[in-house]
């Protein structure tokens, strides 16, 4: 649900409306590609050739959008329409490939899409050749979505709110899918940067956790985007809540139901660019063996993708883990596994400022990365401090910052 998120300046429904067809399409099409620098001069020369000015700032601004949507949509951002917070929320298109493989899989032939927001999953929905229910409480981005769903077969977009769907139940609903995306964000809550707040609290979103809990009791086949924050302890018995990355970055957690669910339980899913998905879940946990003190320290450290953290599954790592659920465990060797990065420890020390400048200073080493797990230590205060008066020495170093039994340590690692 993306209630209160999309305005696109001061456009209303119309204005959006007239982008898609027409001289507002024509207009629009005509920009090119958006520079900041030059928007004022280009803004003031349309304005002059007869444009009306509430559309030239639509149009405008959805240059300026559609420049930022590139690196998430690619050459088809050419052709969308967004608003600033849609686009920040949207599922990235490979991720809303992922969630309609699931509903092809069990056989779902119609999505009620509740919170299509500017439709990115919905597009996915649409593309795997399913029949898409779409509604949104927002006006303006019921009307965006619309707009990128036009040429969509066995699509509809409604503006209403989500509760108000009217589902199906029993034998009815066996062949219908229930797509939820509640709202993250406090309506008509903005920051500094005008976009509407994020909420993390699992209680705050809306429409709310029940609902979404007793649409999956009506309509088993369902899914809910979720935050990555998604509390292990709220995940409903049978149910499966995947936690999944895309170059590194946790990006959703989603909550599976009934004949959606692949494993049942917590999953995190670390995908790549050019690489299937690499899975891993629960069945994948070792026995604990957690390192007891730095002597126990191998010559490799193994770093889990932050989606196995967020799942709570670093029990899966190969070696000893440092700390429980931090991420990071020792080992002999290397490891190949594709959810996780190993660096070859060249030393390892306390987590002293001054030991650490020492060690430094000896090797040569004047500029310093930090990375830290399960410390509450400032990087870039401790850069500052440990390579205070070394700027002149031209060495570079990773700095690992971590803990060993609740206790800091600092190491200097290679890329493996």
């Amino acid at each position: 649900m993306r209630e209160g998120s999309g305005t696109i300046g001061h456009v209303d429904v119309a204005l959006v409306e007239s982008l898609t067809s027409g001289s507002g399409r024509a207009l629009l099409d005509s920009l090119g590609d958006y520079a900041d620098q030059e928007a004022l001069a280009l803004s003031t020369r349309l304005r002059a050739q007869g444009h009306d000015p509430g559309l030239v700032t639509a149009a405008l601004a959805q240059a300026r959008l559609r420049a930022r949507a590139a690196e998430k949509f690619g050459s088809a951002a050419a052709t969308l329409l967004f608003t600033a917070d849609g686009l920040e929320q949207a599922t990235r298109p490979e991720l809303a490939d992922r969630h309609a493989e699931r509903f092809v899989g069990a056989g779902i032939d119609l999505v009620h899409d509740l919170g299509c927001g500017i439709g990115s999953d919905a597009r996915a929905f649409a593309a795997a050749g399913m029949s898409v229910d779409a509604v949104d409480a927002d006006p303006v981005t019921a009307a965006v979505a619309a707009a990128n769903l036009r040429e969509r077969p066995g699509t509809t977009v409604r503006c209403l709110p989500a509760q108000e769907v009217a589902l199906p139940a029993g034998e009815a609903a066996r062949h219908t899918g229930v797509w939820a995306d509640p709202a993250r964000r406090v309506s008509g809550v903005r920051a500094v940067d005008g976009r509407a707040r994020r909420v993390f609290s699992l209680q705050a979103i809306e429409p709310s956790w029940e609902q979404v809990c007793r649409w999956a009791a009506q309509v088993p086949a369902t899914g809910a985007k979720l935050s990555p924050a998604f509390p292990h302890g709220a995940l409903p018995s049978g149910a499966e809540a995947q936690w999944t990355s895309w170059r590194a970055e946790v990006l959703e957690c989603v909550v599976w139901w009934g004949p959606l669910v692949q494993t049942p339980g917590r999953t995190a899913a670390v995908c790549r660019p050019g690489s299937p998905p690499a899975v891993v879940t629960e069945a994948d946990l070792r026995p604990a063996q957690p390192v007891e003190s730095l002597d126990d320290l191998g010559p490799w450290l193994l770093e889990a993708d932050r989606a196995i953290v967020r799942a709570g599954l670093t029990g899966a790592l190969p070696g000893r883990e440092l700390s429980p659920g931090i991420g990071y465990a020792t080992d002999g060797a290397a490891s190949t596994l594709p959810w996780l990065r190993s660096y070859a420890v060249i030393e390892a020390m306390p987590l002293r400022p001054k030991v650490i400048r020492s060690w430094l200073r000896s090797h040569e080493v004047g500029r310093v990365t930090v990375k830290k797990r399960g410390s509450a230590v400032d990087p870039e205060r401790l850069r500052r401090e440990v390579t205070a008066g070394l700027a002149r020495l031209e060495g570079e170093a990773t700095l690992v910052v971590t803990t060993i039994a609740g206790t800091g340590i600092a190491l200097v690692v290679e890329a493996g």
